[in-house]
């Protein structure tokens, strides 16, 4: 009998419609993964999405930033509840459901409001008591008005009113001298808006969204990354590796209370932050994964990097219960759930040792729960929160069986996901995926591990760890750590004679794992230059969450070269790709580039693809521009777009990517460009790794 979700029998009503021509979709070895509609839960309300505004912005941005909030309510559900909170030296709670004149309520931004104080100025129930599970008369729930219907309402009765706060939303108005930052309240509004959300929403558990946007760094109050003196510089990479930013460490304990009360309450919370300076990522970026958020990063509201990114966050699939209920054109609904949660069940030879992504640990000990933490530890059960198709986490375990009780043959190991969530239709759904498969024995023989060696997971689960030991451990130990991990796996399953390099040689299993690795020491994970704590942070939190082909690709950027010799074919992600007769173009997930060699950047330049004659010129211009537009449809967040020429200033965003195996201080004469870097070239990386694997 197979293991369903932890039991070893079916119920009745569905094991008396199995026979052996119509078997149940669990009993076929094809379909790992079965979702299930919970019918024995009811459905609860559509999800609840609350809009924090920052308003200390430029008056242009504030339009574009208006008109996409506008779009936005376009894209949300007829019946979904919607909110709004705006801040900027003050926090202002909007009462939509007020529609004779525009009315807020105000809270100071430099103070701190718990959930009941934010009841009590609001003059609203709390949640208990809006269910007759107390506090009874007299209690503090006494005489007050439910949130919802005046601070949530759902879109279509309050459409009017909300696109006309947006229409005549102003800049923040206090004044501010030309020495200081403006007041920016961006934690007390958080946390006035978790507080509304804790005592708005009609149902416990129920799936709600709290969408921050901003434009600038916390100011004032709670959260503060930095002071309203310009004379202050916003925290470096150098200032936090030498302990040199005060208000760092405060900002992380007070977001990451927040995020308890999210995860608590079943609100995900997604930044949108669109600035040229430091917003402070960094510091919210604990309160956004915990809760299963999203962070879109972008220079302005007017980007298609904001705009775009901001419509797809609403995208739609159809809507299964619709479509069973027989309706002739059936509904369709937000691919987005909320209140994930994930169990790990397995058989008892290993046990469970960690996840690392966009979760919280539920506190779910036991037997089968390794007392040795990889990543987030200790449990069982991990909170999700927001989850949607591209939520991918890593989980690792620790087998527990040792070589002096040797397992039989042909003994089977197996291991089942369970994940449960609320679809924003309100129906709650049980995703189990279940694996299985044999145990090898024999400790003497490798092979049937190396056979079985899947170098682009293992790639994406060490540069996982390694971005999560880089959270508490200097970055020279962490590539200490990488360099060694790699030395062993060569030494164990590599062919080669001791002390002889050039004997070296690595089965087609592992042939790219060393490349792989001499990518991720490179990369803008474990690599600080020329980017901000607040891009690294970023670019951090979407690896964690993506899947392994979307990770690989930041990891090790895809290049495809463009020339009239033939078709667009890859080429090495090498300097010696670059060549003054092609086109090429390099997808790093956050970057989409085109990049126009010397030559043709020069015909370009002479318009010589607006005459007919050269017809097939303009077609290779606009071949790569064609496929870059396919790669970034298909993308969340939407990446930035780039058009550049060789020898120009934006040319270096291909250039940093590219291994550099011609420098200027190459002696070697080999075509190419030439890169001004003093990092090893892949070669010498690989000379090393051969030098030390077979060393005595």
């Amino acid at each position: 009998m197979p293991i369903l979700c932890g039991k070893k029998s079916l119920s009745s009503a569905y094991a008396e419609n199995i026979s052996e021509t119509s078997l149940p979709a669990e009993l076929i070895s094809q379909f790992t993964t079965v979702e299930y509609e919970l019918q024995s839960i009811n459905p609860v309300g559509p999800p609840a999405f609350m809009l924090v505004v920052d308003t200390c912005i430029d008056e242009d941005e504030l339009v574009h930033l208006r008109d996409a909030l506008q779009q936005t309510l376009n894209l949300l559900p007829e019946d979904a509840l919607v909110g709004l909170v705006t801040f900027g030296t003050l926090v202002h709670v909007h009462e939509i459901g007020f529609s004779d004149c525009p009315k807020s309520f105000v809270f100071r931004g430099e103070k701190e409001y718990s959930t009941q104080k934010v009841q009590e100025v609001l003059g609203i129930a709390p949640a208990m008591s809006r269910q007759g599970l107390g506090p009874g008369p007299g209690g503090p729930g006494m005489g007050r008005q439910p949130a919802l219907g005046r601070f949530l309402m759902p879109v279509a009765e309050c459409t009017f009113v909300l696109e006309q706060i947006l229409e005549d939303l102003q800049k923040d108005p206090w004044p501010c001298q030309p020495d200081e930052r403006v007041q920016r309240c961006t934690g007390t509004a958080l946390s006035v808006a978790i507080g509304l959300l804790e005592s708005a929403v009609p149902v416990p558990k129920q799936g709600s969204r709290l969408m921050l946007f901003i434009a600038g760094p916390p100011t004032v109050g709670s959260g503060s990354i930095v002071s309203r003196s310009k004379k202050d510089n916003i925290r470096s990479h150098n200032d936090l590796l030498k302990n040199q930013a005060p208000l760092y460490k405060p900002a992380v304990e007070f977001y990451r209370g927040l995020s308890d009360r999210a995860v608590a309450n079943c609100i995900v919370v997604d930044v949108f932050a669109c600035s040229l300076d430091q917003v402070g990522t960094l510091e919210l970026r604990p309160l956004v994964s915990r809760s299963g958020g999203l962070i879109v990063l972008a220079d302005k509201f007017g980007q298609s990097v904001f705009r775009e990114s901001l419509r797809r966050a609403f995208e739609r699939v159809p809507d299964p219960a619709a479509a069973a209920g027989g309706a002739a054109a059936p509904g369709s609904q937000l691919q987005m759930g909320f209140g994930g949660q994930i169990e790990v069940l397995h058989s008892r030879e290993f046990k469970i040792a960690g996840a690392i992504g966009p979760c919280a640990s539920l506190k779910k000990a036991g037997p089968s729960v390794s007392e040795n933490e990889v990543g987030i530890g200790g449990t069982s059960v991990w909170y999700l929160g927001g989850v949607d198709p591209a939520t991918t986490i890593a989980f690792f375990f620790e087998v527990t069986n040792t070589n002096a009780t040797p397992l039989p043959p042909h003994k089977r190991r197996y291991m089942q996901f369970l994940t449960s969530y609320q679809a924003s239709n309100g129906r709650f759904r049980l995703r189990v995926t279940t694996t299985c498969g044999l145990w090898h024995c024999d400790a003497a023989d490798h092979s049937p591990i190396a056979q079985s060696f899947d170098q682009e997971a293992s790639t994406v689960l060490l540069a996982r760890l390694a971005v999560h030991r880089s959270e508490t451990e200097e970055i020279a130990d962490v590539m200490r750590w990488l360099d060694r991990a790699l030395i062993r796996l060569g030494a164990k399953f590599a062919n080669y004679r001791k002390d002889d390099p050039s004997s070296f040689r690595l089965a087609p299993e592992f042939s790219i794992f060393p490349q792989f690795m001499f990518h991720l020491r490179r990369s803008k994970f474990l690599q600080s230059f020329n980017s901000s704590p607040d891009e690294q942070a970023v670019y951090r939190h979407i690896l964690l969450r993506e899947s392994t082909s979307n990770s690989l690709i930041m990891l090790q950027p895809s290049l495809l070269s463009y020339s009239f010799h033939g078709p667009p074919q890859p080429v090495l992600l090498d300097a010696t790709s670059v060549r003054p007769d092609t086109i090429l173009l390099l997808d790093t997930f956050f970057h989409v580039i085109v990049f126009h060699g010397e030559t043709i950047a020069a015909w370009k330049q002479q318009g010589y693809q607006h005459q007919e004659e050269h017809v097939n010129f303009r077609s290779l211009l606009e071949a790569p521009q064609n496929d870059a537009q396919m790669i970034m449809n298909n993308r969340f967040p939407v990446p930035r777009y780039i058009v550049c020429d060789q020898h120009k200033s934006e040319a270096r965003f291909l250039l940093s990517m590219l291994n550099p195996s011609v420098t200027h201080t190459s002696t070697e004469v080999a075509s190419g460009q030439a890169i001004f870097t003093d990092d090893v070239s892949l070669r010498v990386f690989m000379e090393h790794l051969m030098k030390l694997t077979v060393q005595s």
